[in-house]
């Protein structure tokens, strides 16, 4: 049994929808805890209370990371991932999707292991993007 964090942050609901989806697909696996916690409330010395962390983020500005809320934490908190299941989530509107491959390139530079594809949504997320979102669910939580 694993215990999962779901970190997010969402301006539009689409990127906590995805969220949700993933919660969903963890605990249909099986998750012995799966926490929702919006991004002003991780902080680093939560790492160690979980197994896996799927870390969920809209893109913002010029295809980055929310800059108030969500990059400070996650700045915060790359330093120490390794070795840690993740998975990153979220939504864009605009461009195509450049913010979700740096993203994932700051991941693997911290010898984090992506569990599951990067997982980019165009706009409100349809089934096909939500049915993957409970896939990556059930993939950090196993």
């Amino acid at each position: 049994m694993s215990k999962l964090a779901v970190v997010y942050w969402t301006g539009t609901w689409n990127t906590e929808t995805m969220a949700n989806a993933v919660v969903e697909g963890a605990k249909e696996a099986g998750a012995e805890k799966v926490d929702l916690i919006f991004s002003d409330d991780f902080t680093v010395e939560k790492l160690d209370d979980y197994d896996a962390i799927a870390f969920g983020c809209p893109a913002m500005g010029n295809e980055e990371l929310e800059e108030s809320s969500f990059e400070p934490m996650f700045a915060s908190v790359e330093g120490n991932l390794g070795g840690k299941n993740i998975g990153i989530f979220g939504s864009y509107e605009w461009n195509d999707g450049q913010w979700m491959r740096d993203w994932e390139e700051r991941v693997k530079n911290t010898a984090g292991n992506l569990v599951y594809p990067a997982l980019p949504a165009y706009d409100n997320p349809d089934a096909e993007a939500l049915e993957k979102c409970k896939e990556l669910g059930a993939v950090l939580a196993k």
